[in-house]
């Protein structure tokens, strides 16, 4: 409970003054305001692990307590608390599970898939998985519009959890543009939630979506596999690793979803076969953007580029086959 507690004093507290400062700095420079709100955005996505660790129940050992910091988190984050903790359920017993993809993860076909889909659907395919949609467009249409809205078999307390988010959320976003103007409040809110949104996905992206990751199908899929190989060890400076809730030890995290964030770093340290994973840097890490769809054949992310490279070695064997 004491980690609990100080961790939500540490990160909430910093968040809601830093919220002050870039109002107080408007008066200033919104060069100074854009500076202190990337902060404010780095303090919302530690925020948002908390709320992370709420629904795994794992941030507290009361459940209500979990419960409660969970909703109120949740409002903070735009994420409806029980909503998202069945979609986040779900994320982690499939992960890497080919034959249940869909929910929770990120949309990922396969070369076969890929090349058998109509024209459509490739082209949908791939301004889901551009850079710029997906972590530009992907934050305000994923937090600010899918979010609001309940799945078709949510029950009554989801609904109900759902409908008190949306009402916390449309509360105080009204209280603060009524105390300060709803210009100003855009003006501070906007690249706190773009910053904080988009390196939230990026995150979630980057620790599963690396060159050689783990993909099986249902008879073949293990779930310690799945965490070990299928999940990142996200080397980040110590700074960031806590500004991010330490999720980069997301492999301890995915074996183990009732360990706290605040205990993933000394799990991992303690561990020496948990230490030998897939590891990336900051630096590393950029070439994921590149990683597309998912090659059985080699069990490796491909690029759209090594997609065409395939395609036409598939229809040059086609045509000297029937030369043949």
């Amino acid at each position: 409970m004491n980690y609990s507690v100080w961790q939500i004093i540490n990160t909430v507290g910093p968040f809601f003054l830093l919220w002050y400062l870039a109002y107080w700095s408007l008066s200033i420079s919104y060069l100074l305001t854009l500076a202190v709100t990337v902060v404010a955005g780095g303090f919302l996505v530690r925020i948002f692990i908390i709320f992370h660790d709420c629904c795994h129940k794992s941030f507290f050992k009361n459940r209500m307590a979990n419960e409660i910091v969970g909703t109120i988190t949740g409002i903070l984050t735009c994420c409806p608390y029980l909503q998202w903790r069945h979609s986040h359920t779900v994320h982690h017993a499939t992960s890497g599970n080919l034959s249940k993809r869909g929910t929770g993860d990120i949309w990922t076909l396969t070369v076969e898939e890929y090349l058998s889909s109509s024209w459509l659907k490739r082209m949908v395919y791939r301004l889901y998985r551009n850079p710029i949609f997906m972590f530009g467009i992907g934050p305000i249409y994923i937090f600010l519009i899918d979010y609001r809205f309940n799945r078709k078999r949510a029950g009554m307390k989801e609904r109900i959890n759902t409908y008190i988010t949306n009402l916390g959320i449309v509360g105080i976003s009204g209280l603060l543009c009524w105390a300060i103007g709803w210009q100003e409040f855009l003006l501070i809110q906007g690249p706190i939630f773009l910053v904080s949104g988009i390196a939230g996905i990026w995150l979630f992206y980057v620790q599963h979506q690396f060159e050689e990751t783990y993909y099986e199908t249902e008879e073949n899929w293990d779930y310690v596999k799945a965490a070990l190989q299928g999940s990142s060890f996200y080397k980040l400076p110590r700074v960031l690793h806590w500004m991010t809730g330490n999720i980069g030890f997301h492999h301890i995290h995915h074996l183990s979803p009732r360990v706290p964030n605040y205990y993933l770093e000394r799990v991992h340290n303690s561990n020496p076969q948990l230490q030998d994973v897939q590891t990336i840097t900051l630096r590393s890490s950029l070439q994921s953007l590149r990683f597309r769809i998912w090659d059985e054949d080699t069990k490796r992310f491909i690029g759209f580029r090594d997609i065409k490279r395939l395609s036409d070695k598939a229809r040059q064997y086609s045509i000297n086959k029937m030369e043949v």
